[in-house]
């Protein structure tokens, strides 16, 4: 973009900002004046969620949750909107949901964890309320990207920010990517930097930790998105319908320097032209690369089936949650709050 049409689109953007500004604020004051309501329930509720729209690596937090949680002997729940799902109200994933009834996360979450209830609904009070009333032996609810949703108070609250996108450093829509007020992050028991380079240091950490200048009673941490090393041959065209594909193309790269990235909007609905246009791009290509997100709703297509018939793979690539720092504390804080809020 060059810079006269960057001045324009502040000129644009800046004053829409402020107007989107002054509407959340307004939101904001009145659940504080309690002329709208937040209710709590009797389940513990862990909030994973962030203040930017999309790409700061909520579904392996939530994933790295589940598995702490299960490891260590509860019986969670996960809970999410389901973005973009063709279905309305509260839905419970069984063994024929598919991403157009839960959506592309939800269905991921269930597929990773069949062991664990995944639900969506709108309404997350309603949800989790639901939850209780269908898991007996249910012990906690994880709410993915629920921190701006007001309506329910959380029991615990874990902020995630990219590293290099700092929620100080970030506008409001449309101006940035924020979609709550940057004073909203004092709501979180803990926030964790993530997208860190996987060798930071330590100098990098305290800068960021005097940057963002928390209250004692918020634990920092930071932590990288790691995927596995890429062992098959040839090399692969990347499909993506993902905030932020250019950290996945980093990691690909490293392995397949002719890679080549075809990039559709976030949780984009794959359509038959679509399809085709893949299929015509794959041809001189040896497999097609995806995420597992991505391949949610691929499965909807014929893609795989297509690929099959021309020798041709397709492949996700798996992204987990690794902490640089001591995990062992975030670990402690989630497993405390659970031990003492649910009923065993």
């Amino acid at each position: 973009m060059n810079s006269k049409h960057s001045v324009l689109s502040n000129l644009l953007f800046i004053p829409l900002s402020g107007l989107y500004t002054l509407g959340v604020t307004f939101r904001h004051l009145l659940y504080d004046q309690r002329l709208l309501l937040s209710h709590s329930v009797s389940v513990p509720t862990i909030c994973v969620g962030n203040l930017a729209v999309g790409g700061t690596g909520k579904t392996p937090m939530v994933e790295y949750v589940v598995r702490l949680l299960l490891d260590n002997g509860f019986h969670p729940a996960v809970l999410s909107r389901g973005y973009k799902r063709k279905t309305h109200g509260f839905v419970l994933a069984d063994a024929t949901s598919t991403a157009a009834a839960i959506g592309d996360e939800a269905m991921q979450m269930h597929r990773k964890f069949p062991e664990v209830p995944v639900a969506v609904c709108e309404r997350r009070v309603h949800g989790v309320h639901q939850l209780q009333r269908t898991i007996k032996n249910l012990d906690v609810v994880i709410l993915d990207d629920a921190f701006q949703h007001r309506a329910i108070r959380c029991g615990l609250y874990v902020l995630m920010t990219p590293y290099d996108n700092l929620y100080i450093d970030d506008h409001m829509l449309p101006w940035g990517t924020l979609r709550d007020l940057p004073i909203r992050a004092l709501k979180a028991d803990a926030i964790v930097v993530t997208k860190c380079p996987s060798d930071m240091k330590p100098i990098d950490m305290r800068v960021v930790d005097n940057r963002l200048h928390l209250p004692t009673f918020q634990l920092l941490h930071f932590a990288s998105l790691e995927q596995p090393q890429m062992e098959q041959e040839g090399q692969p065209l990347v499909i993506t319908g993902i905030a932020q594909p250019k950290y996945m193309m980093e990691h690909v790269r490293k392995y397949y320097p002719k890679a080549e990235l075809m990039a559709f909007s976030d949780h984009h609905n794959f359509t038959e032209k679509d399809i085709d246009t893949i299929i015509q791009r794959a041809a001189k290509f040896d497999f097609v690369l995806t995420t597992e997100k991505d391949l949610q709703r691929l499965r909807l297509t014929p893609l795989n089936e297509r690929l099959a018939a021309q020798n041709k793979r397709l492949i996700a690539l798996p992204t987990t949650m690794r902490f640089l720092t001591d995990h062992i504390a975030f670990d402690r804080q989630i497993l405390t709050y659970v031990r003492e809020n649910c009923r065993k």
